[in-house]
């Protein structure tokens, strides 16, 4: 897709990676719509041109009114990023019912409403890209990190689904698994530092969803995974 003058819903930009986004896709010509909640960090997101939206991803009648005001704005969208999320890490048995909700609403819920307002949009032209930001925690179970992982299962497996829905219409779907990323999404997620020198960079990630929104339109990754290559997951010290 050549994203000049296309209207991109970026969810979570006002900060990490969907700052970064918003960043990257306005810097190739695209007209971008930054969504986030927080009122204060979104007004001191500088994005050349963009357009910044206050909207709450786990209210559907705030993300079809986003959907609404990015259309009004910049015209038909044609790709929408559903980046919206947050942690909070504990053991099971001190997660209050407040974060179990949370988590689950934002992560989960918000991708959902989200690619219902994208679908409506885009099933009448016949074209688009949703991208949903997940987790490589949708792989595999994490201690501390089980209603997070809960929550990025769902959405991968909701992708999978969507996916599936959406291509008849032409329109193309990719889920995106980043591991662990430097940004202020670990503040206040756990008490146990996380080793942010070893993570990638919001821009390293942003990079990666721009060069598959970029490729051929009857092309998709259906999937990607970005790690770094100082993951513990799967580094292996040389002999």
């Amino acid at each position: 897709m050549n994203l000049t003058n296309q209207t991109c819903v970026i969810t979570g930009a006002a900060r990490g990676i969907g700052l970064a986004l918003a960043q990257a896709f306005a810097a190739k010509g695209a007209r971008v719509v930054m969504a986030d909640v927080d009122v204060a960090a979104l007004g001191v997101a500088d994005v050349p041109g963009a357009k910044a939206i206050v909207c709450d991803v786990t209210k559907a009648a705030a993300v079809d009114q986003l959907a609404v005001d990015a259309e009004a704005a910049f015209g038909p969208i044609a790709v929408w990023i559903n980046n919206a999320g947050l942690a909070r890490h504990r053991w099971i048995p001190d997660y209050t019912e407040a974060e179990i909700d949370l988590t689950l609403a934002v992560n989960l819920k918000g991708t959902i409403l989200g690619s219902q307002s994208a679908l409506r949009r885009m099933i009448p032209q016949k074209r688009g890209h949703i991208i949903n930001v997940i987790s490589t925690a949708s792989l595999r179970g994490v201690p501390s990190e089980t209603v997070y992982c809960a929550a990025k299962w769902g959405v991968r497996g909701f992708t999978q689904g969507l996916q599936e829905e959406a291509a008849p219409h032409r329109i193309r779907v990719t889920a995106v698994l980043p591991g662990g990323v430097a940004t202020e999404f670990w503040n206040g997620a756990s008490s146990r530092p996380a080793p942010l020198e070893k993570f990638l960079t919001s821009q390293q990630v942003a990079h990666a969803i721009l060069s598959v929104v970029e490729m051929d339109d009857y092309c998709v990754a259906r999937e990607l995974v970005l790690r770094s290559l100082d993951d513990s997951d799967f580094s292996v010290k040389p002999d």
